[in-house]
Parts: C-alpha cells; sequence; structure tokens
C-alpha cells in the first residue's frame, strides 16, 4: 500500500487567512530588511530555520526568509527574498525580488493598503502589490 502526501491540502491551510504582497526593489535582502526595520519600525530578523530550499537542475538554491512577529496580536510577517543565483522561488513572478507573507492573524484591507503605502515609500522601492492566492502556481515553494 502506498500513502501520498496531500499538497493541495497541506497548501491550502498554509495560506488560510494569508495575505502575500510582491515587491519589487533590486537590492539586497539584509538592505531592505535594514530599510524597512529602520524607516517603518519593523524587527525583521533573518530566520535561517525556515530558509526555503529548492532543487533544480542538480543544484540547490537557497531563498532567505525574514521574519518579523507583531507584539499586540498573532500576526507574523515572513519576507522571502524571490531570486537565488538565476532561479526564482515563484517563477510565475520573475519581475517581483520579494514575497511579503503575512499570516497567523486576519489582515483587514485598509491595514494592508497602509502597509503597501509604507513600504512604496521607502526609497529604490518600484512596485507593491497584492498577489491573489489563485494566481501563484508554485505555493508549495514558500511552505517552511
Amino acid at each position: 500500500m502506498k500513502l501520498k502526501l496531500d499538497i493541495h491540502d497541506m497548501t491550502n491551510e498554509f495560506f488560510e487567512d494569508s495575505r502575500l504582497l510582491g515587491i519589487v526593489n533590486p537590492i539586497k535582502d539584509y538592505q531592505f530588511c535594514r530599510q524597512l526595520n529602520r524607516q517603518l519600525r519593523f524587527d525583521f530578523r533573518i530566520n535561517n530555520q525556515i530558509e526555503i530550499q529548492l532543487k533544480k537542475k542538480q543544484r540547490r538554491y537557497f531563498f532567505s526568509v525574514y521574519e518579523f512577529s507583531e507584539t499586540h496580536c498573532s500576526l507574523n510577517h515572513y519576507l522571502y527574498n524571490n531570486q537565488f543565483d538565476g532561479e526564482y522561488l515563484l517563477p510565475e513572478f520573475r519581475h517581483l525580488d520579494f514575497l511579503w507573507l503575512l499570516k497567523g492573524d486576519e489582515v483587514d484591507n485598509p491595514f494592508l493598503n497602509d502597509l503597501m503605502q509604507a513600504i512604496k515609500s521607502i526609497t529604490g522601492v518600484q512596485l507593491v502589490m497584492e498577489l491573489a492566492h489563485d494566481k501563484i502556481k508554485h505555493k508549495a515553494h514558500l511552505i517552511f
């Protein structure tokens, strides 16, 4: 008897009550986090325990993930680097440099819009957009 892991259910559960932003800002991830922490009063820190590793074409690719947890609620912020050595975490969004996942608490539209405006105010940010979950083909790549 073979058992099959149902990635679809696991993926849907992971993304339940989450929002995802795509960001274009062609600088290093640690520099972007420093800007977010300084200008927007976040406290993003790299979390090597949830780094995403993909194996493609007999090579391993490592996508860093930065994490910040709100103190007054259950909301967690995760900032993924979408590129590593010519490969993309979400190849369907090659034009994006970063992916920002908000998860753990409900995020309403006014909060998300305020956050997007704040991110846009950072020097070098060219685009901030919400990504609809149904448009993401490689959702499983974001699961840690």
